[in-house]
């Protein structure tokens, strides 16, 4: 019986969480910003700054994509190289290794 229950709270809750995705969807409470037809180019956002919290999440973003990914991903073929030596599995790295790059390409 209890079992059942969780199972059933899990899809109740599993349930509101779509109603709401698709209230928010329809009935656009969330607003875009919208940069038409003019290019952004060095800001997050027309007419922002770096200094702001759009420009600055971007900023993130973009180190996080550009610089931190291939790095570890470089560190992760090392480590794949090591593993082998040593006679271990290298599956974890290399996985590792390619996701980080596509996180990089992306």
């Amino acid at each position: 019986m209890d079992l059942s229950r969780g199972r059933d709270r899990q899809h109740h809750f599993a349930l509101a969480c779509l109603l709401l995705i698709v209230w928010l969807q329809l009935f656009s409470v969330c607003h875009a910003q919208n940069l038409g037809t003019q290019p952004a180019t060095g800001q997050a956002v027309q007419g922002q700054t770096a200094a702001q919290p759009e420009g600055t999440v971007l900023n993130l973003v973009n180190w996080v994509g550009n610089v931190i990914s291939p790095v570890g991903a470089a560190l992760a073929v090392v480590m794949a190289v090591i593993s082998y030596s040593q006679g271990r599995g290298v599956a974890r790295w290399a996985v590792t290794a390619a996701g980080l790059l596509v996180i990089s390409l992306a």
